[in-house]
Order: structure tokens, then sequence, then C-alpha cells
């Protein structure tokens, strides 16, 4: 917006600090004013000294000023002393405000840099706190979160428009290969072509739960988490029982405010992964709702191979699924590489936080916490 040059905080400050020195000095000199009143006659008076004088070269009678001679006495006196506390006024303020803003200018550059787009630069304000010491690293600390949102952001747009490309690029070859041999078996072409538009779509609605997640655009109603994984279990028992893999749901009331299809979304995320990246047969899924003083919280164990720690940390990112995990639920089963990140966004999005962990036997175990409601 627009605005009209003014007057600048240093210039400000500096009439601010004249304008009060000058107001004090004025009436310290009413006060001595008022105080010399009391004591100086209307007119001028000469009175006899008492006693009388033995020095012929003094007079004998006393000249007691009036008021009138004492203003035209006090008066430039007065005046000249205003005068110089005016001007030391201007030249103290001056310098003050100059050293009290010097932090203000630094907040300024570095918000002038950051507007450019250079988010790496820090203001790292030195000395004691104080209140320009705690903006400079309240500001700080928003460049450090945009700086690593807007990485994340990069390297999230990358990665989709990568896992994009690739339905699109098969589907382009297999309409190639059909276009150039008009007797290859159309079924199977088909059946091609149904399966990777199938993967896009779920890529798709992935990346649209995701952004739904991030702008936290949802109104909130208090949830069970206890009833939300008895529907997402019971939704995924057939697609275990086909797998080989037995699900347990157990738990207490664990009540929670937030979405309930964002909920769903992710206790279905976590126990679908659990199911795929499991065991070839014989695998097991375990699903438990606690609360906590001041969480609901839920957790989700399943079997599987041993992960080491440094896979475990990248899991939750988007598009990162693990060579393990990822070969462990076979083809077709490695999914968009978004469950866990969904997971986090959701969790995030309802102030909760993620917990991932490796079992010393294999497999995994994430822990869901989440603000309990009333709590």
């Amino acid at each position: 917006m627009h605005r009209r040059p003014g007057l600048s905080v240093r210039l400000r400050l500096t009439l601010s600090y004249a304008g009060f020195l000058l107001l004090a000095g004025a009436l310290l000199l009413a006060v001595v004013w008022l105080f010399l009143l009391r004591y100086v006659p209307d007119q001028a008076v000469t009175v006899p000294v008492r006693g009388g004088t033995d020095d012929p070269m003094r007079s004998p009678y006393l000249f007691v000023p009036g008021r009138s001679d004492l203003w035209e006495a006090f008066a430039p006196k007065a005046a000249g002393a205003l005068v110089f506390l005016l001007v030391c006024g201007l030249l103290g303020g001056w310098l003050l405000a100059g050293r009290m803003l010097a932090p203000l200018a630094r907040i300024t550059e570095a918000t002038r840099t950051a507007a450019t787009g250079s988010l790496y630069h820090r203001i790292q304000l030195p000395g004691r706190r104080d209140e320009f010491r705690e903006l400079a690293d309240a500001f700080d600390s928003m460049l450090a979160r945009l700086d690593a949102h807007v990485a994340e952001q990069q390297r999230f747009a990358a990665n989709a428009s990568h896992e994009l490309r690739t339905p699109l690029t098969i589907t382009q070859t297999l309409l190639e290969l059909a276009r150039k041999d008009p007797s290859r078996d159309t079924g199977r072409l088909v059946e091609s072509l149904y399966a990777v538009n199938t993967r896009a779509i779920d890529l798709t609605e992935a990346l649209l739960v995701l952004s739904r997640a991030d702008r936290r655009s949802f109104a909130r109603e208090d949830v069970d988490l206890s009833l939300v994984a008895e529907e997402a279990t019971e939704t995924l028992l057939t697609f275990a029982e086909a797998r080989g893999v037995a699900v347990e749901t157990s738990g207490d009331l664990a009540v929670t405010r937030g979405e309930p299809a964002l909920l769903l979304q992710l206790t279905t995320n976590l126990v679908h992964n659990a199911i795929v990246h499991n065991l070839p047969d014989g695998g097991s899924v375990v699903v438990t709702t606690r609360r906590d003083p001041s969480a609901a919280v839920l957790t989700v164990e399943n079997t599987g191979a041993l992960l080491a720690p440094d896979v475990v940390a990248t899991l939750a990112e988007p598009f990162q699924r693990g060579s393990e995990r990822t070969h462990a639920g076979g083809p077709g089963h490695a999914g968009a590489g978004l469950g866990l990140a969904i997971v986090r966004s959701i969790t995030e999005a309802h102030d909760g936080a993620l917990v991932l962990r490796a079992r010393p036997r294999g497999g995994l175990e994430v822990t869901v916490r989440l603000p309990a409601a009333g709590g």
C-alpha cells in the first residue's frame, strides 16, 4: 500500500527527547521563578541598614529590586538555559535514538533481503535479551521455518512431478506400441492402461489429501480413535486375509478433536502400510488406542523385515518408501510413497506428534499422539 513519506522514527524520537527536556527545564525555571516571587516586593524599595555603617564609602541604605527588575535579570538567563537544553536535547536525542534504533535497522535490512527470496540470511543480533533481541530471534526462527518449508515444497513438487510423469510415460508407451502393432492384444492393453490409470488416480487423490491436511481447512469435532481404528481395520480385513496377515484391534476410549474423514484416512494409511510391508506369510498387525492425561494415542505395530534407523527416519518424507519396505509389498503394492507423509501431515494439522520406531525383531511401530478432547 502506497503511503506518503513522513518523519523518520529517529527524528520523531529526537524531537520527543528534546521536547521533554525543554519542558522539564521550563517547569524547573517556573518553579524557581515562583520561589523568588515569594521574597521579592512588587516595587523596588530602599531600606536603611540596621545599625548604620562605619564605612563612609558604603551607602547606609539597601536597595531591594522589584519584580520588574527581577524579570529583566532572570528572563535572558532563563531563555539562554532553555536554548542550551534544546540544543543538548536535539544532539543527545539524535545520538541516543540512533543507538537505540540500530538493531531495528539490521532487522529491516534482513527483511528486505528475505523479500527478495534469500531466506538463508539471519540477523543473529548480539547483546542481552530485550525487545529488539526477541524480535530478531523470532524473525530468525521464522526465516528458518520458511526456508525449510520452501525446500520441502520444492522437493515435494519435484518428486510429485516425477511420480505423475511415470504413469503418463507408461500410458504413452503402451499407446505407441498399440498404434505400431494393430494386431496387438487389446485386452491386455486395456488391462495395462487401467492399472496405470488407477495408479495415477490414487496418486492424485493422495496429493489432494496431503494438500488439504497442510491447509488445515477443516472443521473439528470430537472423534473417538478406538472407533476409527475399528472402522479402518474392518475395511482392510479382507485385504489382510488375502495377504495372510492377522489384524488385531484393542484399546480404550481415546477422544480427540479433529476431522473424522482425515483421522480415518490417517488410520487407514497406517493399517494399510502395516499390512503391505509385512512378512510374506504369517505376519501380524496390532492396532491399539489409549488415553493419556493430555493426549489420545493411536499405535500401529507390524511384523516385518529389520529396518535400519536411517531408513525409519525418512519413511514419513513424501515419496520415501525404503528399499526393504518397497519390495516387501510385492508388485503393485509399492504405493505412491505418500502413505506416511499423509499421516504426518494430518497429525501435524491436528497439533499432534508422529513417532516411528523400528521394532527389535523386525517391523515398525508407529505412534500418533493427538491432543485429548477437553485437554
